[in-house]
């Protein structure tokens, strides 16, 4: 029997806190699960540094991998008597859907823009280099590993396999949302997931939605909305990822000015030197980053070790409401206090933005084209969701930023009270010295 077609003896399963279980029967996915590479996504975090706000978000890339798998595959298994359905297809979505998360780091997004990474990239490098994974899914078929890169690219071909795994309703959002709410312990992710799988419908190069299904979807967008803004650009959160962000520039900075460190950083030195291989890739994850924080923690330069104390310890900075262009002349004088304070707004003083596009009809041309959620009316026709739902109209193309101003409200503190320069800070952040007893880092 073909490698392809090989099934286990016995359905293996993942007891699952999402989907209850995740069911494998293919030969292919149990032997891609135990590769080291897959297993590596055990010890990267799916939401970074949001377990210091939420301290039930330990869950890994691991277990959201596994999750997005059983969706596509349930959702494959209701497509299978559809004349627009291909099952040749069916194992290259269910790859492709394991796999999809496969190059990120630790603390992945915070990581990537410090030392100008792509986990895209790496995603690639892991699927089409001299990797287990390669080997296994080149014994598929030659040529299997490109298509599976592919299809996570959003290049490959067939448009309808890539929009299960990537699209404005696709089974990475519908398990990432679920996922995260239940772990970190929040109502807004959660939606009728049962519906809108037995509402989805493959036609030609896209899915679709039975109108019948509508209201379930706008439940899904309304989730994915509250989500963005009440956990994954969470203040407390983006706080903690400024300080891993210094921390990182920190070490670099150091390590390109001579620095000694106690401990040479061996799993950082490609990192600094910004010509990382896929070898030191893999063997970067956030058990390795977090043991560097410990020691640095007593390393002999007063900032790495300030920084790696704070976020060890969960002491973060506050924050303001700031927006950079409406107060940049705030901004300059509060740059040039800090200096005049010695605190170095170098590593000191962030304005952190988030912004997010909820939902977006198509707009061709734009280099961030968003295909619609289309509905299939009775009639066979197809209509675009925002078109028939008022609640999603109200939102789509409705992009919301946010920024916040961060600082080390225990430094300022510190300064004497007969400062004026101290006063003048006090004064522009219109920040209190908390009560006596009162805890400073408080959400």
């Amino acid at each position: 029997m073909p490698y392809k077609e090989k099934q286990l003896h016995e359905e293996k399963v993942f007891k699952d806190p999402v989907h209850r279980y995740v069911h494998v029967q293919d030969r292919v996915i149990w032997d891609l699960i135990a590769t080291p590479e897959f297993q590596r996504l055990r010890r990267i975090k799916q939401l970074g540094t949001s377990y210091l706000t939420f301290h039930g978000a330990e869950h890994s890339r691991f277990n959201h991998s596994l999750g997005v798998y059983e969706i596509v595959r349930r959702v494959i298994g209701n497509f299978e008597n559809s004349d627009d359905w291909n099952d040749e297809e069916r194992l290259l979505c269910l790859c492709a859907a394991l796999l999809h998360d496969l190059g990120h780091g630790p603390f992945s997004h915070s990581f990537e823009k410090v030392f100008k990474l792509d986990h895209e990239h790496f995603t690639q490098q892991i699927i089409l280099g001299d990797t287990e994974i390669h080997s296994i899914l080149e014994r598929v078929e030659p040529g299997f590993s490109q298509k599976v890169a592919d299809v996570i690219d959003k290049t490959y071909e067939d448009k309808l396999v890539v929009s299960l795994i990537s699209s404005q309703i696709d089974a990475d959002r519908m398990d990432y949302l679920q996922r995260d709410a239940y772990f970190t312990g929040v109502s807004y992710g959660h939606f009728d997931m049962e519906r809108i799988l037995r509402v989805m419908r493959p036609l030609e190069d896209q899915v679709v939605i039975k109108s019948s299904g509508m209201h379930a979807v706008e439940d899904y967008i309304m989730s994915r909305y509250q989500m963005y803004w009440q956990v994954y650009f969470h203040p407390v959160t983006r706080s903690a990822e400024v300080i891993l962000s210094k921390i990182l520039q920190r070490a670099k900075y150091l390590f390109e000015n001579n620095y000694t460190f106690k401990l040479k950083p061996f799993h950082f030195i490609s990192f600094f030197n910004e010509d990382v291989g896929l070898d030191d890739y893999l063997k970067l994850d956030e058990s390795i980053v977090f043991y560097y924080f410990q020691l640095w923690q007593e390393e002999d330069d007063d900032i790495l070790r300030d920084l790696c104390e704070r976020f060890m310890n969960r002491r973060l900075f506050k924050y303001i409401e700031f927006n950079p262009k409406l107060q940049m002349n705030e901004w300059v004088e509060l740059y040039n206090l800090f200096q005049k304070a010695g605190i170095n707004p170098d590593y000191y003083l962030e304005v952190d933005s988030s912004s997010d596009l909820p939902y977006d009809f198509y707009r061709p041309g734009e280099e961030d084209e968003r295909l619609p959620i289309n509905l299939l009316m009775p009639d066979g026709s197809l209509k675009e969701l925002s078109s028939n739902s008022d609640i999603v109209e109200s939102i789509s193309g409705k992009k919301r930023t946010d920024h916040k101003l961060y600082f080390p409200g225990d430094f300022l503190i510190s300064l004497s009270d007969d400062n004026p320069v101290k006063q003048r800070i006090m004064e522009l952040l219109d920040f209190e010295q908390p009560l006596e007893g009162e805890r400073e880092n408080a959400d």
